[in-house]
């Protein structure tokens, strides 16, 4: 039975390039592109832990953080940030 990870990132180029290397690796990948997606699909997929993001719009990874800590307390959160530069 493989991993489930869920991937957090309000950038579709960084959560596709991340999907691909787990999936490779052998994990099952669920994707988010926002907070509030990430805490809806919380509700209904059990992943194994979550790659989140912490610079999105709307709802920062630090606010996810929080409510995924206050409802799942012993899901594993990893941050995972990029930051483009010209």
């Amino acid at each position: 039975m493989s991993k489930k990870i869920m991937i957090v990132d309000d950038e579709p180029d960084t959560v596709d390039l991340v999907k691909l290397v787990l999936e490779t690796e052998g994990f099952e990948v669920i994707t988010a592109y926002s907070g509030s997606e990430c805490l809806e699909k919380l509700k209904s997929e059990k992943p194994d832990a979550v790659l989140l993001d912490i610079m999105m719009p709307e709802m920062d990874g630090w606010e996810v953080f929080k409510e995924i800590r206050r409802k799942f307390k012993d899901l594993p959160v990893a941050m995972l940030t990029v930051r483009n530069q010209d």
